[in-house]
């Protein structure tokens, strides 16, 4: 197991290089938790709230930011790769705890990233031309996979543009419906409408549920701490920065969509943003959404494959995984055995074509993940570090425990069966993992210089 002295401090000499600055890491975390889904949202959300869409996107948000301080305070006391998985380590001292908490995270980002590549190669793909979806998708991660492998800084700066281009296309949805209200059109009562067949408490609440999914992403930027310059001053600003202002968006776009279109044209629609954009009379080309979605969905599919190599290589640091995938090219310094394989398998995850249940399956590891995470803050308060770090008011983690207890007793019975089918399997892997080092261990002083050679 690692030292206090491992953990409790930052590393004396960067493998991975430093480069990312504050503008980075707040685009890194913006373009992640700004994702494809917030183009699908408001439909699913007219259908649970009515036209209050804009209330269960605050309420996610506050939920989001609870969880969030407790990755603030763990990230800047222990800044190593490797996230929610290192901080389980040195909270709970039990290897398979670490290691469960880790193959959760890398179980769900590398699904995630799966299911995102087919996302792109489907209808907003075939918009432009028509290919099969899955070798499309194929390619598309070996995009994502070349680079990430140029470099951490190269990927980030990608991001920027990215990012910069998907908001831009719920800027286009808040300017068109502004215009469509100055001319008197729209109906502005609607954002104060809830759904008449629920009272407004439950309503607000199960899309609170829904609406936390599209807030899921920040996560994934404790896994790049170790290439962050200066990560106790930038990370806190990054990581808050970020969210609200992604909630400000989604909340400017859940007023807009109300005010265009009644929640029921909005529940029928499998694209309501695009509807919104119809519905406002400003001539913006239909084709143009598309574009933007396939640009949102390439975002969030570098940025997770970033989290999922630079979680691989974490617990590979660690001994949680074969210490192969801890291996950094000379020059590049990034770590590219892990960016190998982790994009082979999210390729492979493609060939399944439908990852509806993978997805939902996804969200209930995070959670799990979330939960470890702001139970460990609790645990480590007692654990001391040299250094300075950012500390959250002790209400906060005890407050993010009680949202991911009531957001996974909203999953169904099929999703839980799924998880913990996953789950055994990385028990069956940890377990022959530790089984290997054993003997490898045993094997050692029989082979050492001291040892009579065989006959």
């Amino acid at each position: 197991m690692a030292t206090s002295e491992s953990f409790g401090a930052p590393p004396q000499s960067d493998r991975l290089k430093r480069s990312i600055t504050t503008p980075l890491l707040f685009f890194f975390i913006l373009g992640d938790v700004l994702g494809a889904g917030i183009y699908a949202l408001m439909g699913v959300l007219a259908g649970e709230v009515g036209g209050m869409l804009w209330a269960p996107l605050v309420v996610a948000l506050l939920l989001a930011l609870l969880t969030a301080g407790s990755y603030a305070e763990l990230v800047t006391k222990y800044p190593r790769a490797g996230g929610a998985a290192v901080f389980a380590q040195r909270a709970f001292g039990r290897p398979l705890v670490s290691f469960l908490v880790g193959f959760s995270m890398l179980a769900a980002g590398v699904t995630s990233a799966a299911g995102l590549a087919l996302a792109f190669a489907g209808e907003y793909f075939q918009t432009f031309i028509a290919l099969p979806a899955v070798p499309v998708a194929i390619v598309f991660l070996l995009v994502i996979g070349a680079l990430n492998m140029r470099g951490i800084r190269e990927s980030l700066a990608a991001n920027v543009v990215m990012t910069v281009i998907e908001v831009s296309g719920l800027v286009i949805v808040v300017v068109v419906v502004a215009v469509l209200v100055g001319s008197g059109g729209g109906e502005l009562s609607r954002v104060v409408s809830p759904n008449p067949d629920a009272g407004v408490a439950t309503a607000v609440l199960g899309g609170a549920i829904i609406a936390y999914y599209s807030f899921v992403g920040f996560e994934t930027s404790a896994n790049v701490i170790e290439e962050v310059r200066e990560p106790r001053k930038s990370y806190p600003v990054a990581l808050f920065g970020a969210l609200i202002v992604a909630g400000a968006v989604y909340v400017l776009v859940g007023l807009a969509s109300s005010i265009a279109l009644p929640p029921e044209r909005l529940a029928e629609s499998s694209g309501p943003l695009l509807a919104v954009v119809e519905a406002s009379g400003v001539a913006v080309p239909s084709w143009l959404f598309s574009l933007i979605a396939l640009i949102a969905v390439a975002n969030g599919a570098l940025l997770t494959m970033i989290m999922a190599s630079r979680l691989a290589y974490g617990m590979a640091d660690q001994g949680l995984l074969p210490s192969v995938l801890s291996r950094v090219l000379p020059n590049r310094r990034t770590p590219w055995v892990a960016i190998l394989a982790t994009t082979a398998v999210a390729c492979l995850l493609t060939l399944a074509g439908d990852l509806q249940l993978l997805a939902e399956t996804v969200v209930l590891l995070l959670l799990f993940v979330f939960l470890s995470t702001n139970i460990a803050v609790l645990v480590l308060r007692r654990d001391r570090v040299a250094h300075e770090h950012f500390r959250v008011w002790t209400a906060i983690p005890v407050l993010g425990i009680g949202s991911c207890v009531l957001l996974l007793s909203q999953q169904s019975a099929t999703v839980w069966l799924f998880g913990a089918a996953l789950l055994a399997v990385g028990v069956v892997l940890h377990l022959v993992a530790t089984v290997a080092r054993r003997r490898v261990s045993r094997r050692r002083p029989e082979r050492g210089p001291a040892s009579p050679a065989p006959r």
